[in-house]
């Protein structure tokens, strides 16, 4: 049946025609990562969940399969400190994902009986759980029909359906209906739907230089087939890193990482020439729970 205009969507494109080219393509051309296997279970999924929040899977894949060696549940990770989920985190970025996964894992021992729960509600109640995480999890690892908007489906949508370059820079109402109205009924089939889309996304979709005549969905694509309008909203710029205090964090907690204990500030002084940058920096990381400030100005990674 056509898409409807209550539906938020392009009329002319037909759900069963997206759901049967995408999830065959997908069948073709899926890469094979071990958070798709069945053994990586849903706290590999979930782990994997964590890292991929603007990280690329390169940069994943190495620290993801010694996350999971060195803590295979989430009791395990829930048994150490805080710092230790951090010092694995590596150079990952944004490392506050590493203290909230550490918070997921106590809380799945403490609530759950180190099963990470299947429920969407009691996901999305774990800490440093959002909507798209829950979601994610709940379809990836429980093979549950929900609508999983990352920033690959989303381009994806607003290109094949909507007919615009790119996606408003944060989830709409809108987004949100479209990405229901295009479901599959079926649970299984949601699931596969969901996997699907984002990777048409992330290798087919890109952001830029998108290889329209390898899509399944091209025939179908209300953005190509307006002729790629370009983007009319506000410029897209890219994050900058080189001298922001992102960098300056970066290298006051890679000092941290390597240490086997505390360190003096005199050690992270000295990885960076401008003193209130660095000040604020560190700061910052306390504030943030990822340094611990101890007596006669040492610090170390948190251990409570």
């Amino acid at each position: 049946m056509p898409m409807t205009e209550k539906n938020a969507t392009n009329p002319t494109t037909e759900p069963a025609v997206l759901h049967e080219s995408v999830i065959g393509w997908f069948g073709e051309h899926a890469r094979d990562l071990p958070w798709r296997r069945p053994e990586a279970g849903a706290w590999g999924v979930m782990v994997s969940e964590f890292m991929l929040q603007q990280t690329p899977v390169s940069r994943v894949l190495p620290v993801y399969e010694q996350w999971l060696a060195r803590w295979p549940r989430p009791a395990d990770l829930a048994a150490e400190a805080p710092g230790e989920a951090v010092r694995a985190w590596g150079r990952l970025g944004y490392p506050r994902r590493a203290l909230r996964l550490h918070g997921a894992a106590l809380a799945i021992t403490e609530r759950h009986g180190g099963d990470v729960p299947a429920d969407h509600g009691q996901l999305l109640s774990l800490p440093g759980i959002g909507e798209y995480t829950a979601a994610a999890v709940a379809s990836f690892a429980y093979g549950q029909r929900h609508a999983v908007l990352d920033t690959n489906v989303r381009r994806v949508f607003a290109r094949a359906v909507t007919g615009v370059q790119y996606p408003p820079t944060a989830t709409t109402a809108a987004e949100r209906r479209l990405a229901r109205a295009l479901l599959p009924e079926d649970e299984a089939t949601a699931a596969r739907w969901a996997a699907a889309s984002m990777e048409l996304g992330a290798l087919v979709c890109t952001a830029k230089n998108e290889t329209c005549v390898r899509c399944p969905i091209a025939a179908q694509c209300a953005w190509r087939l307006a002729g790629k309008p370009a983007h009319e909203g506000p410029a897209r710029r890219g994050q900058t890193y080189a001298g922001t205090d992102r960098q300056v964090r970066g290298r006051l907690l890679a000092v941290l990482r390597e240490a086997t204990g505390s360190v003096p500030q005199s050690a992270l002084d000295a990885v960076w020439h401008e003193p209130v940058q660095r000040a604020r920096a560190l700061d910052g990381l306390v504030a943030d729970g990822l340094v611990e400030p101890l007596e006669n100005g040492f610090y170390r990674l948190p251990q409570s």
